[in-house]
């Protein structure tokens, strides 16, 4: 076999064409200008070699194959190989459009002038712990995308987004307190939905997420325009409640006289507006007139459109708006149309009457955020709940069985002509003289109340008393002056509300506060009472779960004892009784639970607690 000699290879520019050079040396002659066979290949030798080939710029690189010799060294000659099939994929070569929350200086009018106020910013790792699971420092909170969202691009917007605790940080956003955990979570909740229900039980903050998102929005851009809606004897509160959340965003209540409160409306510099109920109502033609729009409509205690016909309803449903918020720890009070109603200002048509209970959770799924404190606050102190009975004077028993027997025997005879009307007021008539006797007035409930408020006040704690009636709070305020006995109720001024309750708060000598469920049961933060008393029951288990959360919530200084007064065999026990059923409903809903028997109050209900029958119905 011929051996070629030493060789070095160089891809040359030689007369405006590439040539492989190859010095090579046989045994042979090798014929000049004839092709050398390489790998099935051949390469055109040079008819005659020149050195200074070798002395050129710096070579370039071709694609070639390795040609092994006799010495182990590599020649590389240029092949005509076809070039490689490139396939682009679009998702990995296009730049992603990416969205984020600047937290730029905001506009001009948006917020105040600073105030020295003692905040405080979210440090890097966060350092509360939660009384869940986990600690704000292990805890991420994604914003992530509601259900609805299908567009690829528009989910990639919130897998970009960083974590909510990480936009906080970047930000000059403080606040006065650590929020829990699952706090965060509310925020992450309520930021990207345009409808959403926060349904936390009450007591957990439900006010303070909604501030808190509502300001991402507002100083993300997202957000120019906000109109919180709220019962009157609330507004203080959320003016409070804002002040202490988002002190640098401008606040406007709608109140006063009509020119007044078209001024208001029209104040466009002015990002957060205040209004009652009872003003949109009023003024639902005055902001259509004006042409009025909102990026976000907050309701707060958002069972108040429950019934879909009422004026209130459809004057909240008629404002101009891109998203829609509602805040209630009752979003099923009585009947699941309640959360229908809900349902037609959050996202209108999404439920109907006619789902199961099943079918209604699963629609209402990614709409509605419930949390309870026994799950997101293990270190909340405990609620003992106890129920005493109270057996009636013998003056209260005898006026108490005329009352009945009279009632009944007229029910009676009213036979198919009686109405669920007529069954009300016996019942209501019943109640009041469990309460105080209608014709001695003698109480067992107030002898019972009197010992325990004893106690209480002995060791300089504060007691909350609920009743229905304002005529039993004026009675109870006369018998308990010597615990210094306050008021509180919807026949007051919203002045005097605020001034009742600040005294209650800080004088040492007012131990006792009395409420009205319509006006004591919502929108109050008074965990530094330690004892609620139910004087008498309330028709509805959530509303008094309400009243009862105004002292077991966040920031409750110890355990709260709750006492339910229920008179022995009377009409109380047996309200009781359906009561009980009645409870669980919510759960079964947001649970997607099928329904159990009984759950809820009808017309036959009310019937059987005389054990008369009802009326029979017009067939269809």
């Amino acid at each position: 076999m011929n051996h070629l000699n030493a060789s070095v290879l160089r891809s040359t520019k030689h007369s405006d064409t590439d040539t492989a050079c190859l010095g090579v040396g046989m045994n042979q002659p090798t014929n000049p200008g004839a092709p050398f066979p390489v790998a099935g290949s051949s390469v055109a030798l040079l008819r005659s070699w020149q050195p200074d080939a070798f002395l050129l710029p710096e070579p370039r690189v071709l694609l070639g194959v390795d040609l092994h010799i006799s010495q182990p060294r590599a020649l590389r000659l240029p092949i005509d190989v076809p070039p490689p099939n490139v396939v682009r994929v679009a998702l990995l070569d296009d730049q992603p459009v990416v969205n984020s929350f600047p937290f730029s200086p905001p506009a001009p009018g948006l917020t105040k002038p600073a105030q020295a106020i003692n905040r405080t910013a979210l440090p890097g790792p966060l350092a509360r712990t939660s009384s869940a699971t986990t600690t704000s420092a292990e805890k991420r909170t994604r914003i992530q995308p509601p259900h609805d969202v299908v567009k690829l691009s528009e989910r990639f917007f919130f897998l970009l987004q960083p974590d909510l605790e990480a936009i906080l940080r970047a930000s000059s956003l403080q606040f006065p307190r650590q929020p829990f955990p699952f706090q965060f979570d509310g925020m992450a909740f309520l930021t990207p939905r345009h409808g959403a229900i926060l349904a936390d039980e009450m007591g957990l903050g439900k006010s303070m997420q909604a501030i808190s998102a509502l300001r991402l929005l507002l100083h993300g851009g997202e957000a120019r325009r906000v109109l919180v809606v709220c019962p009157k004897g609330l507004v203080s509160n959320w003016v409070r409640e804002l002040a202490d959340w988002a002190p640098e965003l401008l606040v406007a209540v709608v109140e006063g006289d009509p020119q007044r409160r078209r001024w208001q409306w029209s104040l466009a510099d002015v990002p957060v507006k205040i209004a009652n109920y009872e003003v949109v109502v009023r003024d639902r033609e005055l902001v259509a007139e004006m042409g009025l729009s909102f990026d976000l409509v907050v309701l707060d205690e958002a069972q108040r459109i429950k019934n879909r016909s009422s004026h209130t309803s459809h004057a909240v449903r008629a404002i101009d708006r891109n998203r829609s918020w509602a805040l209630t720890g009752t979003p099923v009070e009585n009947s699941a149309e309640d959360l229908v109603g809900i349902f037609e200002f959050v996202a209108p048509g999404e439920l109907n009457d006619r789902m199961s209970p099943r079918a209604m959770g699963t629609a209402a799924a990614d709409y509605v955020l419930r949390r309870t404190k026994d799950r997101v606050l293990k270190d909340l102190p405990p609620r003992m709940n106890r129920d005493e009975s109270i057996e009636l004077t013998s003056e209260q028993r005898e006026t108490y069985r005329r009352a009945e027997e009279e009632g009944i025997l007229r029910l009676s005879g009213l036979g198919q002509e009686a109405t669920i009307q007529h069954v009300f007021e016996l019942i209501l008539r019943l109640k009041q003289i469990c309460n105080f006797d209608t014709a001695t007035g003698e109480s067992a409930k107030l002898e019972c109340l009197e010992s325990e408020l004893d106690e209480i006040h002995a060791s300089g704690r504060k007691s909350l008393v609920f009743s229905q009636w304002v005529e039993t709070l004026g009675r109870l305020r006369n018998k308990l002056s010597r615990f210094g006995a306050i008021e509180y109720h919807g026949g007051m001024s919203t002045a005097a509300r605020d001034a009742a309750i600040e005294q209650f708060k800080t004088n040492p000598k007012h131990s006792v506060l009395l409420l009205s469920y319509g006006a004591g049961a919502v929108g109050l933060n008074l965990q530094f009472s330690q004892y609620v008393f139910l004087f008498d029951r309330w028709w509805n288990p959530a509303i008094e779960d309400q009243a009862i959360n105004r002292a077991h919530r966040i920031g409750a200084v110890g355990a709260v004892t709750v006492t339910r007064f229920l008179s022995v065999d009377t009409i109380e026990e047996r309200i009781d009784e359906v009561l009980r059923r009645k409870r669980d409903l919510s759960d079964i809903i947001l649970s997607q639970a099928e329904a159990a028997p009984g759950a809820g109050l009808t017309q036959d209900d009310f019937f059987a607690l005389f054990k008369l029958a009802p009326p029979k119905r017009a067939a269809a």
